[in-house]
């Protein structure tokens, strides 16, 4: 049984089947440990979850054509299998924010985060959404905890590098373990 955790809003970043799936060209060799990890915080934050998706743009603009000229297989609609939560998560996601961008720090997220709050980050891929999440939600005044072992990059050697220059944007920015979130240690 998990502690209660009374302050923050946990955002799962993009825990979809583009990044599960080993034959997936975005496959993330971590997924299913940062998975682990999610499930672990999930209860303790209950209604304060935010699932995010990852989806092509209708039409790729500026540099995300350059991107998707490099990934065409992702071009696909918003509601493509590759795009669908993994089952562990699609029937238990309370709020599921969409976004054609690697940041999921939109404005639906801080709203729900507020002008005060926490954002607790987990999800994939550490180097890319979960960083850019990062760094737009502590620019916009958020308190960011990221999860390290409820996180996975491209590779171990990416994730540990995200890891350590998010780290770097302290007190904006703390990594932190699933048992610092549970225990209350990483206030």
């Amino acid at each position: 049984m998990s502690a209660r955790v009374t302050h923050g809003l946990l955002a799962v970043i993009d825990m979809q089947r583009v990044f599960a799936e080993p034959d997936s060209p975005w496959a993330t060799p971590r997924f299913d440990e940062a998975a682990d990890g999610v499930r672990r915080l999930l209860p303790a934050f209950g209604d304060r979850v935010t699932f995010t998706r990852f989806l092509a743009p209708d039409k790729p603009v500026g540099a995300w054509r350059a991107y998707y000229d490099q990934w065409p297989f992702a071009l696909r609609p918003p509601d493509a299998p590759l795009w669908e939560l993994t089952d562990d998560f699609a029937g238990g996601a309370p709020h599921v924010l969409d976004a054609t961008t690697f940041g999921k720090w939109t404005p639906e997220l801080a709203e729900r985060v507020g002008p005060e709050g926490r954002l607790v980050l987990t999800g994939v891929s550490t180097d890319c959404c979960v960083l850019s999440t990062a760094l737009a939600a502590a620019d916009a005044g958020a308190e960011v905890l990221v999860v390290a072992d409820a996180c996975a990059g491209v590779d171990d050697d990416s994730h540990i590098r995200a890891l350590q220059v998010m780290d770097l944007y302290r007190p904006l920015i703390r990594v932190v373990t699933v048992d610092e979130v549970l225990t209350g240690s990483a206030v």
